[in-house]
């Protein structure tokens, strides 16, 4: 008997302060807020990577764990908005591109060659949940980072490894999917060739 499964896909802008999660058993996690509490999923379902708790933005969710695994690893471009402490300049901007020692499982890291470029105006988002520090703390700038891998907190380590630190981070895109006019917390089902 040929049992045929039709394996469900979301987009979801998720809030800062969510756990890319569904649950844990961690103790300590009793006060956090896991993806579970954004909507009603079915049964099975999983978060395609991560991100960590104080980032936002666009995360996919699957039922099909080939497809979560496809996603992760063939290098399928994801980028970010970072929000950074201080106005970096170009020769910055460069090293990102061309790739930064960053600190991944204790070890030096040298990130792949990436896409990296000012943002010449702050890009239209949601406000976060939690308020960004303002001008009286000093200028920031925000900057588009495109990567295709991603090692834990990658974007963060990398915008420091410069003397930028980031502030606020958002993924807006993962492939061809965006959270272009999604909203915090909003799901959305996603049709996938796969």
């Amino acid at each position: 008997v040929m049992q045929i499964t039709t394996h469900k896909y979301y987009k979801v802008f998720k809030p800062y302060g969510v756990v890319s999660q569904f649950t844990s058993n961690d103790r300590h996690a009793k006060n956090k807020t896991f993806l579970g509490s954004l909507g009603d999923f079915p049964q099975g379902t999983m978060a395609i990577g991560r991100l960590d708790e104080p980032s936002e933005g666009l995360l996919l969710l699957t039922t099909n764990g080939a497809y979560s695994y496809h996603v992760n690893n063939s290098g399928i471009e994801k980028e970010y908005y970072a929000q950074v402490d201080g106005v970096i300049t170009a020769s910055e901007i460069l090293k990102l591109q061309e790739g930064v020692y960053i600190t991944v499982d204790d070890k030096p890291y040298l990130t792949s060659k990436c896409k990296v470029k000012i943002l010449s105006s702050t890009p239209t988002l949601p406000k976060r949940a939690k308020k960004i520090r303002d001008n009286r703390h000093g200028p920031t700038s925000w900057i588009s980072i495109t990567i295709a891998q991603g090692k834990f907190r990658q974007v963060r380590k990398m915008t420091s490894a410069v003397g930028f630190p980031t502030l606020r981070l958002v993924r807006v895109r993962i492939g061809k999917y965006t959270i272009a006019a999604m909203q915090p917390a909003e799901i959305a089902q996603i049709v996938v060739e796969f």
